[in-house]
């Protein structure tokens, strides 16, 4: 029928087990909005996060259908959009912090929210870039990063952490990766200029002196390695009020910056012409059906340490 659709719903907040895909139905495109047929769906950290209820109190009872990241065609435009017509290809993050509800057969968008899929990439590598391209970019911009900086990346390898070291490294920064061994030579080919091994390194007296950190994990003591007037940037838990971190960034003369991702179409298009010219490479770890919903948050829960997550559509 061509009002409904499937969708993942979760009726509840719990683990990964209280995801089930159902027939729904179809949302509606309102004016300002596209309605685009979604091939495939991003699967970030804050999803699983969200399921487990850790926002409960934003979001209240549900059902809840999760996701922010999608790609796909444009089948209906609204009211007064003009820059988007059905057939268009397009990926975006929209409606950030409210849901989304990504993982679905179609969702509805605000236009200025989206922007054309880089022609270069499938859309399961597209599906894979809003949300951690877009908080990459715009974290780096908090920071204030620039030619000649020193850069290290906490989790360099992760959905975030390999975007950020590739932005990083565009703007001029010396980017000093820190990851796992076995992915050391995939972040040198991403262009970092040194890797650190956190398992068995003390990263803090290897590395020396930074400019700036962007902490992709959640380690905090890594300010230790900030010089005076430089900044320390915290992606995970970036919604959270002030910690002893900034206690203890504060008597250093280190700047914190938690920085929200939001929803930006200009930005996506600029994401969007870095990779079509290859100047940025999205690295997609797994690609799984829709139905297999249960098992992509099974692994986000345990923690992937390379690339991102996608649920295809078909």
């Amino acid at each position: 029928m061509d009002d409904v659709m499937r969708a993942v719903v979760a009726r509840q907040y719990g683990g990964p087990e209280v995801l089930r895909v159902a027939e729904v139905p179809r949302p509606r495109c309102g004016p300002g909005e596209v309605l685009v047929r979604a091939l495939a769906a991003g699967v970030n950290p804050v999803d699983a996060e969200c399921r487990g209820g850790k926002a409960k109190d934003w979001f209240g009872e549900g059902p809840h259908t999760w996701g922010w990241d999608v790609s796909g065609v444009v089948v209906q435009a609204g009211e007064g959009v003009h820059d988007l017509r059905p057939g268009d290809e397009v990926f975006g993050m929209p409606r950030f912090p409210a849901q989304a509800r990504a993982y679905a057969e179609y969702v509805s968008a605000p236009a200025a929210e989206l922007a054309r899929k880089p022609r270069t990439v499938r859309h399961a590598t597209a599906a894979a870039l809003p949300l951690s391209g877009l908080t990459a970019a715009q974290t780096l911009d908090r920071v204030g990063v620039r030619a000649g900086d020193r850069v290290l990346v906490n989790g360099a390898a992760g959905g975030v952490g390999h975007l950020v070291v590739q932005l990083a490294k565009a703007r001029g920064a010396t980017v000093v990766a820190v990851a796992r061994a076995a992915n050391h030579d995939f972040l040198r080919g991403l262009g970092a200029d040194e890797v650190v091994d956190y398992t068995s390194a003390d990263v803090v007296r290897v590395v020396g002196e930074v400019d700036a950190v962007v902490d992709c994990v959640g380690r905090d003591d890594l300010v230790a390695a900030v010089r005076p007037g430089g900044v320390h940037a915290r992606v995970p838990d970036a919604a959270g009020g002030a910690t002893e971190l900034e206690d203890v960034a504060g008597r250093s003369g280190v700047r914190v910056v938690r920085h929200v991702v939001a929803p930006d179409g200009p930005g996506l298009a600029a994401l969007a012409e870095q990779v079509d010219r290859g100047g940025l490479v999205v690295d997609v770890g797994s690609a799984l059906p829709l139905e297999d919903v249960v098992a992509a948050h099974e692994l986000v829960d345990r923690g992937i340490s390379r690339g991102k997550l996608v649920l295809t559509m078909v």
